[in-house]
């Protein structure tokens, strides 16, 4: 039977006026819950900022970063320019996407695409052998994913047999509380306007709202290893942790300044199943002389230590950061906590085979 191990990421986070996620007509975007209207950040938005963490925090090496583009060709035309420069590196790349199956005209190609550095040298040395077993284009493609195609995957409409499946989740993140958007009626002044006109040179409004959010993220990790060793499993555990932890999606980031870190952080190993412990806040937090954040958390360690009892089990190894979730593990500093879960998971590989 094949060891099952996840690694669950909670964490409670205040953020100030702000609207890092908006929908189409520039609202935050909101969800109703426990019958009350809720801040909402899409778990598509965290995604990408923590993928761009892992670059501009150099939490994964840059070969591990792979690119969701439709520019494929381009990356390909560039790479084959590089192992060949007296060919034709435009047409070749072209005719390589084709006989990968991959639709692709002079805008790129239909959808975007998630590809990695590996695969995209995989195919241009394909090209400059004038390779012409379309076989061999489909495995340099099925091959060798990036570590954040390994986490997030691909999905490939025309070619399901291209697709990765995620070992990682993100849910939608959301306040404990219910929240009531607010408006922000601003002026603008004209530098260069006539003395005489007291008048503003722009009107305008910006929605906003403020929250304590919960958010959820978990790491299937024996789902990670079947594309890396264990070392690099764990390292990756680590690197997706602290992106997770660390990262804030940018949406109108230089009005608000909204850039804030976690209030508290509860980690969890499991051997069962992924945990999401959005239920404690079912019934929204009210709001009380203590703010929000701090209920909130009482909150979460309460019905965590209440599931444990009922439905799930204690998970094998837990963490904290920050202060008032210490009943469920001591308290330790961010980087001794992702150190700690490192190892932790390091360990728990060593066999995946259990009797």
């Amino acid at each position: 039977m094949k060891k099952r191990l996840y690694v669950d990421f909670h964490v409670l986070q205040t953020v100030p006026p702000s609207c890092i996620n908006r929908d189409d007509t520039g609202s935050p975007k909101t969800a109703i819950y426990g019958g009350v209207t809720r801040a909402r950040v899409s778990s598509q938005a965290w995604k990408h900022a923590m993928r761009q963490a892992f670059v501009e925090e150099s939490l994964l090496d840059e070969e591990d970063v792979g690119k969701r583009t439709k520019k494929v060709t381009e990356l390909v035309e560039k790479e084959i320019a590089a192992l060949a420069p007296e060919k034709d590196a435009a047409k070749l790349a072209k005719k390589t996407l084709d006989n990968a199956g991959i639709k692709n005209d002079e805008k790129g190609t239909k959808a975007l695409f998630f590809i990695s550095q590996a695969q995209i040298k995989a195919l241009a040395q394909l090209a400059v052998e004038e390779c012409a077993d379309k076989k061999e284009y489909k495995k340099a493609l099925s091959t060798a994913p990036s570590v954040d195609i390994a986490l997030f995957g691909r999905m490939v409409a025309d070619d399901p047999s291209l697709n990765f499946d995620a070992a990682a989740q993100v849910a939608h993140s959301i306040s404990t509380h219910a929240v009531q958007n607010e408006y922000d009626y601003f002026t603008a002044v004209d530098d260069c306007q006539a003395e005489d006109n007291a008048g503003a040179g722009h009107l305008g409004t910006v929605e906003y709202n403020s929250a304590t959010l919960y958010r959820y993220a978990t790491v299937n990790v024996m789902e990670l290893e079947r594309h890396l060793d264990a070392k690099k499993a764990a390292e990756v555990v680590r690197s997706f942790g602290e992106a997770f932890i660390r990262s804030m999606p940018t949406g109108k980031q230089n009005t608000f300044a909204n850039r804030t870190l976690p209030d508290a952080v509860y980690v969890t190993i499991r051997e069962d199943q992924p945990v999401n412990l959005c239920g404690a806040f079912e019934r929204a937090v009210r709001k009380s002389a203590e703010g929000y954040a701090e209920p909130s958390k009482s909150a979460l360690q309460a019905y965590a230590q209440q599931l444990y009892q009922s439905f799930a089990e204690a998970p094998a190894k837990s963490f904290t950061v920050g202060t008032g979730l210490e009943a469920l593990a001591p308290a330790q500093p961010l980087n001794t906590m992702l150190d700690a879960l490192e190892e932790a998971v390091k360990e728990n590989l060593t066999g995946n085979e259990v009797e």
